[in-house]
C-alpha cells in the first residue's frame, strides 16, 4: 500500500469541487491511525509526516493527498493541520 502526494492545479481543484467535503483540524501531535476506507485530502494548513513500514511522506499546503484503504501508519504532525477530506 503507498500514499501517494501532488500538488493539484487550479483545474484539478475546481473539478473535485473539495470546498463541499469534510474539513478536519489537528493541532501539533503523533498518534497512529488506520484507514478503514480510501481518504483523498486537500491540505490547506500545516505540515505532516506520515509513515508506514515502507514509506515516510511529508507535506503540506497546497498537497492532494491519497490514502488507500486498509493502510496503517503514524501520523506526526509538525505544524497544526486543516485539511479538507472525502472518504470514498
Amino acid at each position: 500500500m503507498k500514499i501517494d502526494v501532488c500538488t493539484p492545479t487550479p483545474k484539478d481543484l475546481k473539478d473535485i469541487d473539495f470546498p463541499n467535503w469534510g474539513v478536519w483540524e489537528c493541532p501539533v501531535s503523533s498518534f497512529p491511525w488506520h484507514y478503514d476506507q480510501k481518504e483523498t485530502c486537500y491540505i490547506i494548513e500545516g505540515h505532516v509526516v506520515v509513515e508506514t513500514k515502507d514509506q515516510k511522506v511529508e507535506f503540506k499546503s497546497g498537497d492532494m493527498v491519497f490514502f488507500p484503504k486498509g493502510l496503517s501508519c503514524q501520523w506526526t504532525v509538525l505544524k497544526p493541520v486543516k485539511k479538507y477530506y472525502r472518504f470514498d
